[in-house]
């Protein structure tokens, strides 16, 4: 996967893309990480990339110059390279964005070509929304300074789902909101810490008991913490009778 970001703050992105997760990705060849600043892109003398809007009001608005010749740059050198046309996910990260959810990043970690549109200021001109863009994405229900730390967010949670990724493959797969479910709590050494022990059926060695008391704790901790995730899920026969032992946990 390739994975450009247009950004006019490039150096934030330094220690994000070459630590951690996302720096062994990058090293192993499984994701090209890059950073563009589509300053270069501008077509004026002073290197502008905004303006102020038509109408009035306030604020600056980013032009669709710079951000389109960026974009449709990127997207033939990236063509040029495959020797094959791949059309990119041209990513806008914006407030007004559909709210990031997990299922999105499963679905962008199948995509070849990712482009993530950082803006600043007060907004983008519409055309960039309207006839480049593919996506709007959000990763919460407030402002922030710019759309560098959203992006770093959703390109992290994609990323760390591509196959060689993480250490153990299973570890993407039952995460939380990839089963629909919260995860289960975890217990490591030592056994008995202070007066508080790691449950019994953990240290059993039986898999099928353990396996079905991590589905029953991910059930209940998601009908203690989010019980929204559960509407319009269809529960087996087991499930309601655990359902049904949660209720009177929490009525006792």
């Amino acid at each position: 996967m390739r994975i450009d970001v247009l950004t006019l703050f490039p150096e934030m992105f330094e220690g994000v893309f070459s630590s951690s997760i996302l720096g062994k990705a990058r090293d192993k060849g499984i994701v090209s990480l890059n950073t563009v600043n589509f300053r270069d892109y501008s077509n004026n003398k002073h290197n502008t990339v905004d303006d102020y809007p038509y109408g009035g009001g306030g604020g600056m608005v980013l032009k669709p110059e710079p951000i389109f010749a960026a974009v449709e740059e990127l997207s033939a050198h990236y063509v040029a390279e495959q020797a094959e046309s791949v059309k990119p996910r041209v990513i806008l990260m914006c407030p007004q964005g559909a709210t990031f959810t997990q299922r999105i990043a499963e679905e962008l970690s199948s995509e070849q070509h990712l482009v993530f549109i950082c803006g600043h200021y007060e907004g983008y001109d519409e055309r960039i929304r309207q006839y480049l863009v593919t996506d709007e994405l959000s990763i919460g229900d407030y402002v922030l300074t710019g759309g560098e730390l959203p992006a770093m967010v959703v390109i992290d949670s994609v990323a760390r789902l591509l196959p060689g990724v993480l250490g153990n493959e299973l570890s993407a797969v039952t995460d939380s909101f990839s089963t629909g479910l919260l995860e289960y709590p975890h217990y490591t050494r030592p056994v008995k810490f202070r007066e508080w022990e790691v449950p019994e059926i953990l240290l059993s060695g039986h898999h099928a008991n353990v396996k079905r008391w991590r589905m029953q704790q991910s059930l209940f901790r998601t009908l203690d913490r989010r019980p929204d995730l559960l509407q319009g899920r269809a529960f087996t026969k087991e499930e309601k009778l655990w359902i049904e032992e949660w209720k009177k946990q929490n009525e006792e």
